[in-house]
């Protein structure tokens, strides 16, 4: 038996996923300049940004509650706006395809 067959963890997120999700969203769209958009550019940044934030992950609504709680702090929203940002101009110079 598989030790997640003992334990229910489909309420484990991490918040800083969907976060970083709107920040690129919002970023990308601002964004003045040529830039792969596929998925796979797209889904980079986002794996990128999110190695370079700190996670917060959550199992209850009161989590997610935290969760917004930090991204109003500067620190963290700075953070995260900032890791975004470094993911977007790496992957535009250096895109995974041809």
């Amino acid at each position: 038996m598989a030790f997640t067959d003992d334990y229910d963890f489909e309420d484990l997120k991490n918040e800083s996923e969907k976060l970083v999700i709107e920040e690129l969203g919002r970023q990308l769209g601002a964004y003045q300049g040529t830039i792969c958009r596929c998925n796979t550019c797209v889904v980079d940044m986002a794996a990128m940004a999110l190695n370079s934030v700190s996670p917060l992950y959550r199992v209850s609504l009161l989590g997610t509650q935290y969760a917004s709680q930090a991204m109003s702090e500067k620190t963290y929203a700075s953070s995260l706006k900032s890791a975004v940002s470094k993911a977007i101009e790496k992957v535009r110079k250096n895109p995974a395809h041809d």
